[in-house]
């Protein structure tokens, strides 16, 4: 049976490479709710799981900066200092703290190894197959982005992306409920071949006898930290979306949905999450008020929206009043997920990667251990204490200069939309990751905020390279 939906993928793959690029994007993000799914049978991998999101995103890779224009578009971004300068830093100091650092340091340093086992106990840093697969997935990652950057400098492209972002949600929602329902429902076979993954999934768990919903990712904290990332980006970027039935009608179910789906999970980072989204939310609206001038994109809805939140608070308020005890449930899942977590051995564990792997870096000096050297639960943990100090130095000037530096050119409204969009998207799942952050690959989610805006504010690349992409642009 596993045979089936691996041959079913690979076709599709296939399919999508004679299409336009765009199809790549849709599929992309369809991809990114199978986080289970062993693409490859890892028999074949020697136990490596490789889902489909990341081999989605080689084919995205290949097509876009395959040729000699775009792997010239790629080089002069990279060298800029504007443009994926600092990126291109941090994947250099990342591959050369990965090949030295686990054979300098070997036997002296204490680690948690990265991949499943017993993770309870550290261990002496050694070098590994993990090392290897890490820089793989963090290279991905980072291709991904100049990928991104090229692809979506053209309008027609980004609206493509707008949209292939509403049909990965749509997908997210699809499978978390096919994973509810198989609580009550004989599915629980059909998603089983979608299970294959050969690292541990947590999808019985259950909190206060109810069944978490994983859909079909590996735990519940990874498909609420989807659902989250989806529903943030949603909200944020559906300013920027053309007026029609998916904006307006599709947009709002989705993000209803995507919010009941988040609490289902019953993960507390999920939780974290929605109150950083309610607070990036009114701050975003504030600064709308205050600070978006005459953009009609982002004066949109300002009025409607004050008034939505205030009745959704007086119904709130009300209901308190009324009928105190409805809330009991949520109160008692709130309590038991969030405010009991420090009591929880998962907790204890996790709170112990982050420790040793914070140690690990000061015991090689800042320098780090490698790309897959070590596991925290903290991703700036993970990521300083994989590729050190001046790797994650890189890595966070990068993205200070994508969320507060970077501007669309003057005029460009629907590009000055499109930047806040990512700035506010990336606050929530990115405060989210320090709970529960493993790895120091920032993912293809990131990698999808990173391009955009960097393809946004990079348009002087696009007239030495695509001249007639660049008036495709401006026309559309």
């Amino acid at each position: 049976m596993e045979a089936i939906p691996i041959a079913v993928f690979w076709v599709i793959v296939v399919w999508t490479l004679f299409q336009e690029k765009q199809v790549l994007l849709y599929l992309l993000f369809a991809s990114m709710s199978f986080g289970s799914f062993a693409a490859i049978p890892t028999e074949v991998t020697g136990g490596l799981t490789l889902t489909p999101t990341p081999l989605v995103a080689m084919a995205l890779i290949a097509r876009e900066l395959g040729s000699m224009r775009g792997l010239a578009t790629a080089v002069q971004s990279a060298l800029k200092p504007s443009g994926l300068f600092l990126l291109f830093l941090f994947w250099a100091v990342a591959g050369f703290a990965t090949a030295f650092m686990p054979r300098l340091f070997a036997g002296v340093v204490q680690v948690v190894p990265v991949r499943f086992g017993d993770l309870a106990d550290s261990v002496l840093l050694v070098p590994t197959v993990q090392n290897i697969s890490q820089f793989v997935y963090v290279s991905i990652s980072v291709l991904s982005v100049f990928a991104f950057a090229s692809l979506l400098r053209a309008e027609a492209m980004r609206r493509h992306a707008l949209v292939a972002l509403c049909f990965g949600a749509a997908m997210a929602v699809f499978t978390g409920f096919l994973d509810y329902l198989s609580q009550s429902t004989g599915l629980e076979s059909l998603l089983e071949v979608f299970r294959t993954a050969s690292y541990a999934l947590l999808i019985e768990d259950e909190v206060l006898g109810g069944k978490r919903v994983v859909g079909l990712m590996p735990e519940a904290s990874a498909f609420g930290t989807l659902s989250l990332s989806f529903l943030v980006s949603l909200y944020f970027f559906r300013r920027a979306m053309p007026a029609g039935l998916l904006r307006d009608r599709g947009v709002p179910v989705l993000m209803a949905l995507l919010l009941l789906l988040s609490w289902l999970s019953t993960s507390s980072a999920a939780y974290l999450g929605l109150g950083l989204f309610g607070a990036a939310a009114a701050a975003e609206w504030c600064w709308r008020v205050i600070a978006a001038g005459r953009n009609p994109y982002l004066r949109r809805g300002v009025s409607s929206e004050f008034w939505l939140g205030a009745a959704a608070a007086g119904v709130l308020v009300l209901a308190v009043l009324v009928v105190p005890k409805v809330f009991n449930p949520m109160v008692e899942m709130f309590d038991a997920m969030v405010l009991q977590k420090s009591n929880s051995s998962s907790f204890e564990e996790r709170g112990m990667w982050t420790r040793v792997s914070l140690n690990s870096l000061f015991a090689t000096y800042g320098l780090g251990v490698g790309l897959g050297g070590t596991r925290a639960s903290n991703f700036a943990v993970a990521l300083a204490s994989n590729t050190g100090v001046l790797g994650a130095a890189f890595y966070f000037l990068f993205v200070a200069q994508t969320v507060l530096m970077r501007r669309a050119r003057q005029g460009d409204a629907k590009g000055q939309a499109i930047l806040s969009a990512v700035r506010w998207s990336y606050l929530p799942p990115f405060f989210t990751s320090l709970t529960i952050g493993t790895t120091p690959d920032f993912g293809l989610y990131n990698a999808f905020l990173y391009g955009m805006a960097a393809a946004v504010a990079g348009t002087e690349l696009q007239r030495v390279f695509r001249p007639a992409v660049h008036r495709e642009a401006r026309v559309n």
